[in-house]
């Protein structure tokens, strides 16, 4: 995170909030958030007669809601969420609210900075999609995500261009879904769309889709290439490009295609979760070599080691030379880094984060009900009611740790050769 320069990594221990001290004025406290500098905890709170609002650090905003729904804090750390009010939903963000005002928000999004946010809207019982307080001209009869561009200007979501009705089986079988892009849909319409993907420069769109009851392949800008197959998974761009790839399924197996042609020689049971290196020289993915075996490929070689039950999303590490994943075997959870699994394992485990040299790889883990901080697969001897996601210094030699400790929220500075 860019913005982890200017944090505080000198002061090893702030004791934020006592959120015991929240039970006693709050009849009911709903899940906790926390800010990504760690300086924040906020939690939607019931202060009386069903009235409801967002609590930071224990002070509450001014403006009580019938409903407040989805609190985040965005990568500068404002605390954004959805608020109904005289029954009217919109966007919060500081207690300060948009403008325009809707029958029903969802999906909060935003990008990269937290400086563009965008929302599904509901509103005379039409959908489509508000960015910054500014909804689309053009509504739909259905419209099921936001898909928000990298630079935060752009936006696109799945949309159904004639409303069917309940039973109507035979319109299940038109093709009525396509997708809209700044509120303007394509001209192409397809059985099956899904996984919505914008390219790093945000000028294209792609998307798996169904064009018959056979033949799958993938859109761009509302062209299918020209090859189809069995099935598709959701595509992604390469770094830096307009080169579109995508799991897709042969006769053979399933593989991962580049515009259109197959990239890998060898095929598999299943081909999943591709994710791009930042330099693009690397590709890695969640591929399945024999049914109920997973592992990792990267470059189309998986992993000599592999899991029974399961393998997520594959993360680089910042220099592009490592990958880890998370990892489930006899219905336990750890990280596996480069094929070779923590020999610690866990009721839960988040995914894994690098530290910006690479060496170093953490992750929160929960065992017996209790969280944990695990680096490089040691446990930290601590235990915590509650904890977030691990955040690396820039220089690599701390870590944050935003922790909730016999009810008391902590924000503490770890030296990473401490553990």
């Amino acid at each position: 995170m860019n913005g982890s320069l200017n944090w505080d990594w000198d002061t090893e221990e702030k004791l934020i909030t006592d959120t015991n001290e929240w039970k006693d004025k709050f009849p009911i406290i709903h899940e906790f958030v926390v800010s990504n500098d760690g300086e924040k905890i906020s939690a939607i709170v019931e202060i009386e007669n069903k009235k409801v609002t967002p609590c930071i650090n224990g002070k509450t905003w001014e403006t009580t809601y019938e409903r407040v729904w989805s609190p985040l804090f965005t990568p500068d750390n404002q605390l954004i969420c959805s608020v109904l009010q005289n029954y009217e939903w919109t966007v919060a963000i500081d207690e300060n609210l948009w403008e325009e005002k809707y029958d029903f928000v969802w999906n909060m999004t935003f990008n990269h900075d937290g400086k563009d946010i965008a929302v599904n809207i509901k509103k005379d019982n039409e959908y489509g999609i508000s960015l910054n307080g500014t909804s689309w001209k053009n509504r739909f009869v259905e419209a099921r995500d936001v898909i928000l561009s990298p630079n935060g200007k752009r936006t696109a979501t799945r949309v159904k261009t004639k409303r069917i009705a309940t039973l109507d089986i035979f319109s299940f079988a038109e093709k009525v879904l396509t997708i809209a892009v700044d509120g303007n849909a394509w001209d192409k319409k397809f059985l099956g769309l899904w996984g919505i993907a914008f390219s790093s420069d945000s000028t294209k769109i792609a998307a798996g889709v169904k064009l018959d009851h056979l033949e799958f392949t993938i859109a761009v800008d509302g062209n299918p290439w020209e090859e189809t197959f069995l099935q598709v998974w959701e595509p992604i761009f390469k770094p830096g490009n307009n080169v579109v790839v995508a799991p897709v399924k042969t006769a053979d197996g399933w593989t991962l295609a580049m515009n259109g042609k197959l990239m890998w020689d060898r095929r598999f049971v299943q081909v999943w979760g591709q994710r791009y290196s930042s330099d693009g020289q690397k590709i890695a993915a969640v591929v399945a070599p024999e049914f109920g075996k997973w592992t990792v490929a990267v470059n189309g070689s998986p992993w000599k080691k592999t899991f029974s039950d399961a393998v997520l999303f594959p993360v680089f590490s910042p220099d592009s030379r490592r990958v880890a994943a998370v990892v489930k075997q006899n219905n336990r959870y750890t990280i596996a880094v480069d094929g070779n699994a923590w020999e610690k394992d866990f009721d839960m485990i988040g995914e894994p984060v690098f530290s910006p040299n690479s060496s170093t790889v953490a992750a929160k883990a929960e065992k017996n009900g209790k969280f944990f901080v695990v680096v490089d697969g040691r446990v930290a001897q601590n235990g915590f009611d509650n904890l977030w996601d691990p955040v690396f210094s820039p220089d690599g030699e701390k870590l944050l740790i935003r922790c909730i400790e016999d009810g008391k929220y902590y924000r503490r500075v770890v030296a990473v050769d401490e553990f």
